[in-house]
């Protein structure tokens, strides 16, 4: 064959790591916000991760698109979705290893780690694919606002909490497990869930009749949703199952199928209701309250979602950098390339940090903690993947445009999570309302930061600014945006001051804190430890 022909300077396939255990920052944080065990109950899912088989998973879910089917060859109405079987592969796989409802069943058994435990194999596995983790995470959020309904907690939580996955609509009582899907947003409303138009009216038998159109409904194919409607009271909350309890199918009528720019794999769907069936979930007229238990859940794995799409672009760029050869040496030797990939190890770590801090305070109970930190987390973390993804993609050049390397289907991800569920302005104006609305909050958040206090000068002044803008009422909403990214930093400044090697922590204040650093990624100042950081971010097999 001619010269021409031959391959050369091509990195090998990624595939035989282990994205769980291999990667030093999520097993450590595992380590110390639960235990061995939970480390080691994860192993197997570690490793299919890593498998080519699961990459393979993810590219096939990606590439076959979900297909509406409203009806059958015979002309029933049937609104149904149709997914490649590599979906769900995925899904089956996240259920059976617990990443749905089941830590909840878990720590009501008396399991103290099984939410840090189930975030830290969400944050590993949805690495191979992001989609599927949309009806993963709506099932485990379901759980807590469902319980404002016992008696339908107690008839649904069995199956939601359940780790089998059979897809199809059928009775869900005679399935393994159950999965749960959202419908907030209308055509009028965005994120102003309060201008919803849906109606319900009440039934003889307890029931409602809901009539109105969502705009999007997260994951049609599920067995069972969340949605809002109006009451006379106002706002309420229901359940709306696809399959009633008699074996009948609600009516649930698919309209299209969302065609977004990523989460491909996912679908998403405009439902119209005309009469459909449904259960009151808490008291009438304070829907947005009982779906919000729902939606701060969701807010957990936007955040751990995050931190899984800049570590998976990560471990595409050291991967690429190590194997790559440019003017002598490979690209992760040049000390350019070494700032650049030693800044993205900083924001990977810092976000994986606070993810995994966050799990540890529902497994605590700490939901004043959370109400704040939640909000602050998933303002800055989301926020900040798409452009983490971007300069991963510049690692690779040109082969990190092309489909084939996965890195375009990461960067059509990164935007997701700080837009679902509220979009930035929304985010950070819900950082006021819990800053103004339960000193709790304020006081639990500051209490973690100040737990670092005196370690560092740079995060000792970066505290200091934070309250000064805490403490100034003036043009308080406009400056939303910078209270809830300041308030983010320091939080993660606090953890890695803690509990991350000393180099990791100094390289965040000296940068994210001190103001030491560019405006772009790479720009960490002159004597950063790059090769270290660099070693300690590359994802080993184990």
């Amino acid at each position: 064959m001619s010269a021409t022909h031959e391959v050369t300077n091509q990195v090998p396939p990624l595939a035989g790591h282990d994205p769980i255990a291999g990667d030093a920052a999520l097993r450590e944080a595992c380590l110390r916000h639960a235990d061995e065990a939970a480390l080691a109950s994860l192993t197997e899912l570690g490793a299919l991760a890593g498998s080519e088989q699961a990459r393979e998973w993810g590219r096939l879910a990606d590439e076959h698109r979900p297909v509406l089917r409203t009806h059958d060859r015979y002309g029933h109405r049937i609104d149904e979705v149709e997914f490649h079987p590599a979906w769900h592969e995925l899904v089956r796989t996240a259920f059976a290893h617990g990443l749905a409802g089941a830590p909840w069943a878990a720590a009501d058994a008396g399991d103290r780690h099984a939410h840090v435990r189930r975030a830290v194999g969400y944050l590993g596995w949805t690495q191979v694919e992001a989609g599927h983790g949309c009806p993963v995470t709506m099932t485990y959020a379901a759980v807590p606002a469902l319980r404002a309904a016992p008696e339908l907690a107690a008839r649904y939580e069995p199956g939601l909490t359940g780790t089998g996955y059979a897809f199809g609509l059928t009775d869900p009582a005679a399935k393994p497990g159950l999965v749960a899907g959202m419908g907030m947003t209308e055509k009028q409303g965005g994120s102003d869930v309060r201008s919803n138009t849906t109606r319900a009216v009440a039934d003889a038998d307890g029931t409602y009749a809901l009539t109105g159109h969502k705009w999007f409904t997260s994951a049609p194919m599920s067995d069972l949703f969340l949605v809002l409607a109006r009451l006379d009271e106002g706002v309420s909350c229901f359940l709306v199952p696809r399959v009633l309890p008699d074996g009948s199918r609600n009516v649930f009528r698919l309209q299209r199928l969302k065609d977004k720019l990523g989460d491909r794999a996912n679908a998403s769907a405009e439902v119209e209701f005309d009469g459909t069936t449904g259960w009151l979930v808490g008291e009438p007229g304070r829907g947005v309250p009982a779906i919000l238990e729902m939606v701060n859940a969701t807010r957990l794995d936007c955040v751990v979602g995050s931190a899984a799409t800049v570590r998976a672009a990560l471990t595409q760029a050291l991967h690429h950098a190590r194997h790559r050869r440019a003017f002598g040496a490979p690209l992760a030797e040049q000390p350019l390339m070494q700032n650049v990939l030693a800044d993205l190890a900083v924001e990977s770590e810092a976000a994986t940090a606070l993810a995994v801090r966050l799990a540890a305070a529902v497994d605590a109970g700490e939901t004043a903690f959370l109400r704040l930190a939640g909000a602050a987390a998933k303002f800055l973390v989301c926020k900040r993947t798409p452009t983490a993804v971007a300069e991963a993609v510049e690692v690779l050049g040109g082969n990190g445009y092309v489909e084939e390397s996965g890195l375009p289907r990461l960067y059509r991800q990164a935007p997701l999570n700080s837009i679902w569920e509220g979009s930035g302005n929304v985010i950070a104006l819900d950082v006021l309302r819990a800053l103004h609305r339960s000193s709790e909050s304020l006081a639990a958040v500051t209490a973690e930061i100040e737990l670092a206090r005196g370690a560092d000068r740079r995060f000792d002044d970066a505290v200091e600014r934070l309250a000064a803008e805490l403490g100034d009422p003036a043009d308080l909403p406009v400056r939303a945006r910078r209270v809830a990214g300041r308030l983010a930093l320091c939080l993660q400044g606090s953890l890695l001051l803690r509990h991350a090697p000393a180099e990791v922590a100094d390289a965040f204040c000296a940068s994210r804190l001190g103001g030491d650093w560019g405006t772009v990624l790479g720009t960490l100042p002159a004597g950063v430890p790059a090769a270290r950081l660099v070693a300690r971010s590359t994802v080993t097999a184990v």
